[in-house]
């Protein structure tokens, strides 16, 4: 076969952000070759590597590499599934003495394509064409996301799954009249975005919106002076007078959050503020008097807490007058697409990083995801992963080791078949290249590599004690 041919063809579907394209083991001639036609298709940061494909492959990180296997023989495959395991996200294209049933194979183990050697240059374009067409379609769906979360933007709460539609129905129609509303959902499910959508389409959206988290605290005393205030002297360590919550949001809305974490000798004040719109402040003998829309937002089951006497039944009453259900993420999976492109591009803008997207195998981790933090726990694996990954395209690996950094070392993920990868193995496999990485890119620094992954120093040597990456002792970098 006459090799590569230079051909000056340039190709109308040259990525808008160049790709990078990987080589190793073609003749001189032929890389030549190659690499001018890759060029001409909109790659660059072609890199030739000379000895261990794979360790290129770490440290390069391309879109595609093309191996030329000479031979071949029954080391091709292993070689794929290595290149695969090592960079999930690159298109393997390999060249080299095939047949039919060496190319099916091959393909089936995840290459993009069994090329001849040396590969004719119309079948090589064909190929790395279909990459830079992968890659624009991945980059073209995550803008269609982004714009669809634009378009079913709420008042800041992205969602147009049917369970949302109907939240946000539910929220016009009773804004406008609601005094009291209970807003009841998982940790995470953005309860608060919620009351901030009652209070900006309410009368009172010119107001002011206070908020107040009744999470336990050591002393009853401080959610009581949030709450009310106090006067100078009312107890140990009021140095000063204060002015409390509801004082502060009168004419306006006023945001209690996990209203069931309220001690019970508070909850008797908080009645009252409620229903009469007075109190006093702590120290006080004077009584104020305010007019307050309360929101209240609660994770735990109220009616369970009142039968348990932790909640006086005449606050539960009071607010569960009015009430929403926020959905968990796990109930409106359809919005997890456009989820992950507006988090991703709000981060980008906060960090100045152009994000392109994610990956299909990104894509299908996020969306099989238990999310038992919801979309909290979404923000903050996004987060974690693009800190970490310096890729175009988002990809399996960063998301999967940011969900085990984020869950605590535990991946839980939606069962889709009975054949489904085991979710231990995805986890530790993830989890060892995105460690051997970040160890490799911090010069094995243990300090800088666990500030990378988002865990402590000691986490990070539990996992390489796990993952049997036990660091060296004596010469070992703090």
């Amino acid at each position: 076969m006459v090799p590569l041919k230079d051909e000056s063809r340039r190709g109308a579907t040259a990525a808008s952000r160049h790709l990078s394209l990987l080589t190793t083991g073609a003749e001189p001639a032929v890389q030549a070759a190659v690499e001018r036609l890759a060029r001409d298709l909109g790659f660059d940061l072609v890199s030739h590597a000379d000895s261990d494909a794979l360790d290129e492959i770490r440290r390069v990180r391309p879109d595609a590499v093309l191996v030329d296997v000479g031979q071949g023989g029954p080391d091709v495959f292993p070689l794929v599934r290595a290149i695969r395991d090592v960079e999930p996200s690159c298109a393997v294209i390999l060249a080299g003495q095939t047949n039919a049933d060496a190319t099916l194979e091959a393909v089936k183990l995840g290459a993009l394509d069994f090329l001849s050697s040396p590969p004719d240059a119309d079948r090589l374009r064909t190929v790395l064409t279909t990459v830079v067409k992968n890659t624009e379609r991945r980059e073209a769906l995550f803008r269609q996301d982004a714009q669809a979360a634009r378009q079913f933007d709420f008042h800041g709460i992205v969602g147009r799954s049917a369970p949302m539609q109907d939240l946000f129905d539910t929220i016009r129609r009773i804004a406008p009249h609601a005094r009291a509303v209970l807003i009841a959902g998982e940790p995470g499910t953005g309860k608060e975005l919620v009351a901030r959508a009652v209070h900006r389409i309410g009368p009172r959206r010119d107001r002011r919106f206070v908020t107040v988290s009744c999470s336990p605290s050591d002393a009853d005393a401080l959610l009581e002076s949030d709450l009310f205030g106090h006067e100078r002297g009312a107890f140990p360590g009021a140095i000063e007078t204060r002015i409390g919550a509801f004082e502060q949001a009168n004419g306006g809305t006023l945001f209690l959050d996990e209203i069931a974490a309220v001690p019970l000798a508070v909850q008797d004040r908080l009645v009252g503020a409620i229903e009469r719109g007075e109190a006093q402040r702590m120290g006080a003998a004077d009584v104020r008097y305010f007019d307050v829309y309360v929101l209240a937002a609660t994770s735990r089951n109220l009616a369970a807490e009142v039968a348990a006497r932790r909640l006086r039944r005449d606050l539960f009453d009071r607010l569960n007058v009015l009430r929403l259900d926020v959905p968990p993420v796990r109930e409106r999976r359809d919005d997890v697409p456009l989820l992950v492109a507006s988090l991703l591009q709000e981060w980008a803008t906060i960090m100045r990083r152009q994000v392109s997207g994610v990956t299909t195998a990104a894509e299908r981790a996020l969306q099989q995801a238990a999310w038992a933090g919801n979309v909290r726990e979404l923000k903050e694996v996004l987060e974690r992963a693009s800190t970490i990954s310096d890729a175009r395209l988002l990809g399996e690996r960063e998301v999967v080791a940011a969900m085990a950094a984020v869950s605590g070392g535990t991946v839980h993920r939606r069962k889709a078949d009975a054949g489904e990868i085991d979710e231990t193995d995805l986890l530790s496999s993830a989890q060892r290249r995105q460690i051997e990485r970040v160890l490799k890119r911090v010069g094995g620094n243990k300090t800088e590599a666990a500030r990378l992954l988002g865990i402590s120093r000691r986490a990070l040597y539990r996992w390489l004690e796990r993952l049997e990456l036990t660091p060296r002792k004596p010469a070992d970098r703090k």
